[in-house]
C-alpha cells in the first residue's frame, strides 16, 4: 500500500553503516557485494503489531548507479520523523544455490546495523510466534545521563570474581517478589543486586543479550518445538539490546534505555559488566530449515563459511547449522564495531566470546595461527581496557585450551580447570597431581610470554552442563524433555551421584552431598586464577539432572529465591563466606605463578595413583599469614600431620567441610594446637596462622 507522506530522497552516502541522522534526513546504508538490487522498505506507524505493519511500508527502489558506492548502498531519506520508524530491506540477486546465494526479494530483511530490534513485545508470546524482526532507531532522545559521581569499574584481572547469570532466568520466578512488570528484564536484575553484594561478587558474565528470537523452534513441526529459547545462544542482530528483556513489553527504546540503567546500577555497586557474546553463528539455521533474518539473504556468501564443492553447503562448526565468516574483512569490521558500539553506547566492561575458536578459523574453515580478528580485537584502541575471554573451543574438535591466539591479552575458559577438579574432588584415581597443578594456576598451559594466573578463568559450573547440585546428584544426563532423544548435552560430565541417581530423602546422601558442593566451593576459591561461579549454585539448584536445558523457560532454569532463603543458613552462608575469605587473602590471587618460596606441598606419595589426598600451605612471606588447605577424597578418614605455623603465630581452623553450618565456616578461626587431624572422608580444611593471642 502506497502512502503519500512528504519524503524526499537524495543519494545519501556509504558511511556509516546502518541508519544514521544527517543533516536533511536519516540516512540509509548496508553492504552487499553480490546484490543486483535492493529496496528499502519503511514505515513511520508505531502500532506495537510489527506483522500488521508491513501492508503499510514505503519501498523505495535503490538506483545501483547512484545510491551504490563500491558494495555499500545507500539512500538519505527526508521528512522522516527522528524515532518510531521501522526499516527494513528487500534485497535481489543471483539465484545460483550452487554458487552460495540465497536472494529471496520477497522477504523484508533485517539490517545487520540495526541499533535497536522491534518485533514480539513479550517473552515467549507464542500468538507472536511469526513475528516479523525489523530495525528502528531513536535519533530523539536526549543521551543517557550516567550521573556526576559515575564512575566505571576497573577492577584488576587478578581479583575478579564473576557471577555467570542469565538476566530473564534471574528474576522472572514469582518466588523473586518483583512486580510482575518488571520480573526478568533488566530492571529487575538491579531489584537483585544486594543479593550478589551479599554473596561477594564483583562482576557478572550475562548470557546472551543480543536480540534474539526465542520462539525458532515454534516455526515449523519439529521435535523440539515445544521449547523456548532461554539461554540466547542464537544471535539475530549484534547491536541490539534484546528488546523482550524490557520491562513491561516496552519494547527496544525502553530496552535499551534500561540496560544501561542496570549496567550503571552494576557500576555504582562496583560490579563490572560482562557479556557473553555469540559472533560464531547466527539464528539463521541451515539449508534445510533456514530462518532468514538478515544475512542469509543480503549476502550469504559473504556471511558465512561455506563448501562451494559440495552444492554448496554451509560449514557447521558451531553445532548450530551455520558458521559466520569471521575473518572475512566485512565480517570482521562488523564484529568490531559491534564490540565497540556496546563499549561505547553501554559501558560493558568486558566480553567473553561463545566458542572462540571458531574465530580463530579462516574462510575456508582452516585453523589460523594468527587470526586478524583475534589479533584485532586484542590491539583495538577502544577495546584496550576491556577484559576479553574466549571459550577455546568449538563444536567441530579445534581445542585450544592454554594455546588460544591471545597476544597477552586474552584469557580463557579452562575447561581442563573445569575436569580436573571434578575427577579429583569425587574421587577419581591419579588425579591428585592435575588437581595440584590447577589450583595452582595452571602454570603448564598459562606459564608462557607474558601470561598471567589470572588468564585462567576458573570453574566447575557453567551454564551448560549439570548445575553444582546436579554434579554430586546424577552419574547421567537426564534430558528426555528437549526433544532430541537424549542425544544432546554432553557425556562427559565426571559426576557422581554420592551413592543414588537423583532426589533422595536419605541423610546421609544428602549430607554428603552438601560436603561435595562445599568442596568444590573450596577448591575453586582457593585455586589461583579468575574464579567463575554459576547462578544458583550459591543455593543449590536443580535441573533434575537436565545438562543442557536451553530451551526452558520454567523452574528448571529460572532462580528460586524461595530455595535461596530456605538454605541460607546450608549453603549460601559458606558460598559467601569462602568468597569473602578469597578477597581478604591476596595469597589466593595472585599476579604471577608460584614459585618454591610460595608453597609447600606436604606430599610425597604424587606417584601413588590411589593416593587421593592432598595438603599444601601457601605462605605469605609478607605478614607470615599463611594458610594450610588439605582435601580428603577418600571414602575414609585420614589422619593427617599437620605442619608448625609460622614464628609466633598458631593455627586456627577456618573451614571443615564436614562440620554442620555455621561450625563449617567460622570466620575468626577455632583455635588449633594439635598435631593431627581427623579428616572425615570427602572433606577439605583450611586453617589461617594468625599471631599468638
Amino acid at each position: 500500500m502506497v502512502v503519500d507522506l512528504p519524503l524526499k530522497y537524495s543519494l545519501g552516502k556509504a558511511h556509516p553503516l546502518g541508519a544514521s541522522a544527517v543533516d536533511g534526513g536519516i540516512n540509509f546504508s548496508m553492504f552487499s557485494q553480490h546484490a543486483s538490487s535492493v529496496i528499502i522498505c519503511i514505515s513511520i506507524s508505531e502500532r506495537n503489531d510489527v506483522d500488521k505493519l508491513l501492508n503499510f511500508t514505503i519501498e523505495v527502489p535503490l538506483d545501483p548507479r547512484k545510491n551504490k558506492t563500491g558494495d555499500i548502498w545507500h539512500i538519505c531519506v527526508e521528512g522522516l520523523p527522528d524515532s518510531g520508524v521501522l526499516y527494513g530491506y528487500r534485497v535481489d540477486g543471483p539465484q545460483g544455490w550452487d554458487q552460495g546465494h540465497r536472494f529471496d526479494v520477497n522477504n523484508i530483511l533485517l539490517d545487520p546495523y540495526a541499533k535497536l530490534v522491534s518485533g514480539r513485545r513479550i517473552f515467549g508470546d507464542v500468538k507472536q510466534r511469526m513475528s516479523k524482526f525489523l530495525g528502528t532507531y531513536d535519533f530523539h532522545s536526549s543521551p543517557f545521563d550516567w550521573g556526576s559521581n559515575y564512575k566505571l569499574p576497573d577492577i584488576p584481572e587478578k581479583d575478579l570474581l564473576i557471577y555467570e547469570m542469565n538476566v530473564r532466568s534471574f528474576t522472572v520466578d514469582e518466588s523473586s517478589g518483583l512486580d510482575p512488570e518488571i520480573r526478568g528484564s533488566y530492571l529487575g536484575a538491579i531489584c537483585k543486586i544486594p543479593h550478589l553484594l551479599e554473596l561477594g561478587v564483583n562482576a557478572v558474565e550475562l548470557l546472551p543479550v543480543f536480540e534474539f528470537d526465542e520462539l525458532e523452534f515454534q516455526r515449523y513441526p519439529n521435535p523440539r518445538n515445544h521449547l523456548i529459547n532461554t539461554w540466547g545462544y542464537s544471535t539475530m542482530n549484534f547491536f541490539a539490546p534484546m528488546s523482550r528483556y524490557a520491562s513491561a513489553g516496552a519494547g527496544p527504546l525502553a530496552a535499551s534505555l534500561e540496560f544501561k540503567k542496570m549496567v550503571q546500577a552494576f557500576h555504582n555497586a562496583g560490579i563490572e559488566v560482562i557479556l557473553d557474546v555469540v559472533y560464531n553463528h547466527t539464528n539463521e539455521a541451515d539449508d534445510d530449515h533456514p530462518y532468514t533474518t538478515s544475512f542469509r539473504g543480503i549476502d550469504n556468501k559473504v556471511y558465512y563459511m561455506m563448501d562451494l564443492q559440495n552444492n554448496p553447503q554451509l560449514l557447521n562448526y558451531s553445532g548450530c547449522g551455520n558458521t559466520l565468516n569471521c575473518n572475512h574483512p566485512v565480517a570482521m569490521e562488523l564484529i568490531l564495531d559491534s564490540l565497540r558500539h556496546w563499549v561505547e553506547e553501554y559501558h560493558v566492561n568486558g566480553f567473553r566470546f561463545d566458542l572462540a575458536s571458531v574465530l580463530c578459523r579462516g574462510t575456508d574453515g582452516a585453523p589460523l595461527d594468527a587470526p586478524p580478528l583475534i589479533k584485532a580485537i586484542a590491539k583495538d584502541a577502544v577495546l584496550s581496557r576491556c577484559k576479553l575471554i574466549a571459550e577455546p573451543w568449538d563444536c567441530a574438535g579445534l581445542y585450544l585450551v592454554g594455546r588460544f591466539p591471545n597476544w597477552d591479552r586474552w584469557a580463557e575458559w579452562n575447561g581442563k580447570y573445569r575436569d580436573d577438579i571434578r575427577r579429583f574432588v569425587k574421587g577419581d584415581s591419579g588425579m591428585k597431581g592435575y588437581f595440584a597443578t590447577r589450583v595452582s594456576g595452571s602454570a603448564d598451559l598459562y606459564q608462557v610470554y607474558c601470561r598471567k594466573p589470572y588468564h585462567s578463568i576458573n570453574f566447575v559450573i557453567a551454564h551448560d552442563g549439570f548445575t553444582l547440585c546436579d554434579l554430586v546428584s546424577y552419574n547421567s544426563k537426564h534430558n528426555n524433555a528437549n526433544g532430541e532423544g537424549g542425544k544432546d548435552g554432553c557425556n562427559d560430565n565426571f559426576s557422581w551421584n554420592c551413592g543414588f541417581e537423583g532426589e533422595t530423602d536419605d541423610p546421609k546422601i544428602r549430607s554428603l552431598r552438601v560436603r561435595q558442593m562445599k568442596n568444590f566451593h573450596v577448591a575453586l576459591m582457593i585455586s589461583q586464577g579468575t574464579p567463575m561461579i554459576s547462578m544458583g549454585d550459591e543455593y543449590g539448584h536443580t535441573r533434575h539432572g537436565n545438562n543442557n536445558s536451553y530451551g526452558h523457560d520454567t523452574s528448571i532454569n529460572h532462580f528460586q529465591w524461595k530455595d535461596l532463603e530456605a538454605k541460607r543458613d546450608i549453603l549460601f552462608r559458606f558460598f559467601s563466606k569462602m568468597i569473602n575469605f578469597r578477597h581478604k587473602h591476596p595469597i589466593l590471587r595472585r599476579d604471577r605463578f608460584l614459585n618454591r618460596n610460595d608453597v609447600t606441598w606436604h606430599e610425597d606419595r604424587w606417584d601413588n595413583p590411589e593416593s587421593k589426598f592432598i595438603a599444601f600451605t601457601l605462605h605469605d612471606d609478607i605478614f607470615g599469614g599463611d594458610i594450610y588447605v588439605a582435601f580428603n577424597a577418600h571414602d575414609y578418614v585420614v589422619k593427617i600431620a599437620i605442619p608448625s605455623p609460622p614464628k609466633e603465630k598458631s593455627w586456627h581452623r577456618v573451614v571443615d567441610t564436614n562440620l554442620e553450618s555455621p561450625e563449617d565456616f567460622v570466620v575468626e578461626g577455632v583455635l588449633f594446637n594439635a598435631s593431627i587431624y581427623d579428616m572425615a572422608p570427602y572433606s577439605s580444611i583450611i586453617l589461617e596462622a594468625k599471631p599468638w593471642l
